[in-house]
């Protein structure tokens, strides 16, 4: 009877999946493991478990290793850039994310954060609350240009919501020709996309090539003007430069619904600089999406399980037999 661990912290023991997964007959055990979590206490969790539902925690060659009996990680999201995904392949562990299944949640969430940030929303709202009444004028999003970063399932959902608020759409990526299917969106060079941009967003997964991608340089070519929306991931943007960006005034501000330590430290260069507001990683938290990637989340399991998983990332390091563990 296989064992389960259920870390994704908005699932909860006798909920719609827990039901799901014990009566095809398994067993289930909740830990979450939201917030900084500590090493050994991730690895103490994951003792004894034969698959898992999993959130953000760092999934180490060290804690896997220690997993004696674990086969499935299958991630309540998409991005898995917190699991060493080639340590699994070679302990014989599958690993699945799930393709798409908060994009529409991130695409609404990113134009909720370029709203915000044209018409400074949080400003206004929390000097109201200190007893200010402040006047100061926004910016309307017709006829400004949205730059994308990333031309995946979340970023090709914002194009139509920007369109609808009359913007233009630029997008830089790496997929093939024949996939960049939209005439509206006008695909172009890194280059060219932050000189004309009026808002950049990240949409693109975090890899050894997309880290500190957005520094220095990227800043120096962006409009004075521009504002930086991030709802991917922290570590694609230099927090120190950004910080002295936006501080300097070479671009005009930054939404950041992710950073590159979460939650954000007290000693962070993000606080206190006006301009850059950060929000909690909440782009793809919608009952919708919750509730989509719990059903999708727990068949994916017990697809893996079976030996079918539908959206493995790992498969091709699995070749061969699993590396011995030690705990």
């Amino acid at each position: 009877m296989p064992h389960i661990l259920i870390t994704t912290d908005y699932l909860r023991p006798g909920d719609e999946v827990d039901r799901y997964l014990r009566m095809r007959g398994h067993t289930t055990v909740h830990t979450s493991l939201a917030g900084v979590r500590a090493p050994e206490r991730i690895a103490e969790a994951y003792a004894g478990a034969d698959a898992a539902l999993v959130g953000h925690e760092p999934l180490t060659a060290d804690v896997l290793r220690r997993a004696q009996q674990l086969r499935v990680i299958v991630r309540t999201g998409v991005g898995y850039d917190a699991i060493d995904v080639a340590a699994a392949g070679e302990l014989g562990i599958t690993v699945s994310n799930l393709p798409g299944i908060n994009a529409n949640a991130v695409a609404e969430y990113t134009l909720g954060l370029l709203l915000a940030s044209a018409r400074r929303l949080v400003h206004s709202a929390s000097a109201v609350a200190q007893g200010a009444w402040p006047r100061r004028h926004g910016r309307e999003l017709r006829g400004a240009t949205l730059g994308l970063l990333g031309y995946g399932a979340a970023a090709r959902a914002v194009v139509p919501l920007a369109q609808a608020f009359g913007m233009r759409v630029l997008c830089t990526t790496g997929v093939p020709n024949a996939e960049q299917a939209d005439a509206t969106v006008h695909f172009v060079g890194l280059p060219e996309l932050l000189a004309e941009a009026d808002y950049v967003s990240v949409h693109t997964a975090l890899t050894e090539r997309s880290r500190g991608l957005l520094g220095p340089a990227a800043f120096r070519a962006m409009k004075p003007t521009a504002v930086l929306i991030n709802t991917a991931r922290g570590a694609i943007v230099d927090e120190q430069a950004l910080a002295e960006a936006v501080r300097t005034g070479q671009i005009a501000g930054a939404a950041l619904d992710v950073t590159v330590q979460e939650p954000l430290p007290s000693d962070s260069p993000l606080r206190g600089v006006d301009g850059i507001v950060v929000y909690s990683h909440m782009a793809g938290q919608t009952d919708q999406a919750r509730a989509a990637a719990a059903s999708e989340g727990a068949d994916e399991l017990l697809a893996a399980l079976a030996g079918r998983p539908r959206f493995a990332v790992n498969t091709p390091h699995l070749a061969g037999p699993p590396a011995k563990r030690t705990g």
